[in-house]
């Protein structure tokens, strides 16, 4: 096969993918949806027996080339997460978003884990049941910011913590990442005891505080040489050009020598780099641009091609399993971060939609399952109810937010007419 034929699948991946998301977005849900939709309905065209189609759009070479622009987008998403991480932001919101953030990711972690021990299949153990659970502690707020925007509530008590709190909530979740799938790439033990994890635990751990110390003190000192870069020549494209350079080596670097998810390297590396650089904005678009252009919608639409088939080999026990998993997913958010708000004395109307706040998931949740699946520690079967998570969560929160707020301002009016009669 000649090596441009990969570019037909690919340029029906960007139309498809455009569409669907332009789609998705009308009826007030993340565009990534539509970006897993149409990989879907890509994926669906394996089952029309043609042999043509299937070497124009399914050949090893193309599905080669597909994984390879996948991991690039799936690393780019993660350092344009890390460069809008704003830590002054984290800085300036006192302990509530802490503990809301502590409680909405222990209390989903525990129910996926608790959910994967009681459906557990065989030759699993304690790594994959925690794996399970890790997933469950991610969280994108971007469709409730947007709702909050709308109602007028994103700078309130409730808007800021949510923000910040996600925000948090982003950090732990890749250091339970880093910490699984190090003692992952460990080697196989035996289930007994600190053997579950790995053969030698702390070594893991060493790993895992050298990778974070290393690395920070790393980005310390380009974060130095960046700032005097852009004095000398503001928006010049050096900046982005060697930020990207940076976040690929962090990535490459994280899981060849300290065996740290590569995604972990490269939100590392965006915070870093971001936040307290004067040219943040600048390089966040450029990399924003290259990777929602091209790479991101690549990475979307390649999980919905790559996964499809399972849809159809799901069992029952699989099945009870992952409708049980989506209601741990979400009742753990919004169990979690409820208890914490009102831990920090929120009105219990407040701490309830601070719980469906961060109930939503979106790209992250994916990309931990995606880790999780390659790393062998997490069933591919378990793609579809990931993905019903997404769904559910992107629906549920904007209708109960807007109803909680609209019941709220009913009351108020009816206070006001009350009194003014």
């Amino acid at each position: 096969m000649q090596a441009f034929e990969v570019l037909l699948p690919l340029a029906l991946i960007l139309c498809l993918g455009k569409l669907m998301g332009l789609g998705a977005h009308r009826i007030g849900m993340p565009s990534v949806i539509g970006m897993l939709v149409a990989g879907i309905a890509i994926g669906l065209l394996k089952y029309i027996p043609w042999a043509p189609l299937h070497e124009a759009l399914f050949s090893p070479l193309v599905e080669e080339v597909l994984g390879v622009f996948s991991k690039l987008g799936v690393v780019l998403i993660m350092f344009s997460a890390g460069l809008g991480t704003d830590l002054k932001q984290l800085k300036s919101t006192g302990v509530a978003s802490v503990v809301i953030t502590v409680f909405g990711v222990i209390v989903p972690m525990a129910f996926g884990t608790l959910v994967a021990f009681l459906f557990r299949q065989t030759g699993e153990n304690a790594l994959n049941w925690l794996f399970y659970g890790a997933i469950l502690t991610a969280t994108s707020v971007s469709v409730t910011v947007a709702v909050l925007k709308e109602l007028g509530k994103l700078e309130s008590r409730v808007g800021t913590s949510i923000v910040a709190a996600a925000v948090i909530d982003d950090v732990i979740g890749i250091i339970i990442l880093s910490v699984l799938t190090g003692f992952s790439s460990g080697g196989e033990g035996e289930a007994v005891g600190w053997k579950w994890f790995s053969p030698n635990p702390a070594m893991v751990v060493i790993k895992i505080v050298l990778f974070f110390a290393v690395f920070i003190a790393v980005g310390v000192a380009l974060r130095k040489l960046f700032d005097v870069m852009e004095r000398k020549a503001p928006h010049n494209r050096r900046v982005p050009i060697l930020s990207l350079a940076a976040c690929f080596v962090y990535a490459y670097c994280a899981e060849k020598l300290f065996g740290v998810a590569d995604i972990t390297g490269a939100y590392l590396a965006g915070i870093l780099l971001g936040g307290t650089l004067s040219e943040t904005p600048y390089v966040e678009n450029k990399v924003d641009t290259m990777g929602y252009l091209f790479f991101s919608p690549v990475f979307f639409a390649n999980i919905g091609i790559a996964n499809i088939e399972y849809f159809s080999q799901i069992d029952l026990p699989f099945l009870a399993f992952g409708c049980v998993y989506v209601a741990a997913a979400l009742l753990g958010k919004l169990i979690g971060c409820g208890v914490g708000a009102k831990l920090c004395k929120f009105p219990l109307r407040d701490s309830f939609r601070v719980g469906l706040g961060m109930m939503v998931r979106a790209e992250v949740v994916l990309i931990c399952t995606e880790k999780g699946v390659a790393s062998g520690l997490v069933n591919a079967a378990v793609f579809p109810f990931v993905i019903l998570i997404i769904l559910l969560s992107s629906v549920l929160t904007p209708i109960l937010l807007k109803w909680s707020y609209g019941r709220e301002e009913k009351k108020s009016l009816k206070k006001e007419n009350g009194a003014a009669v």
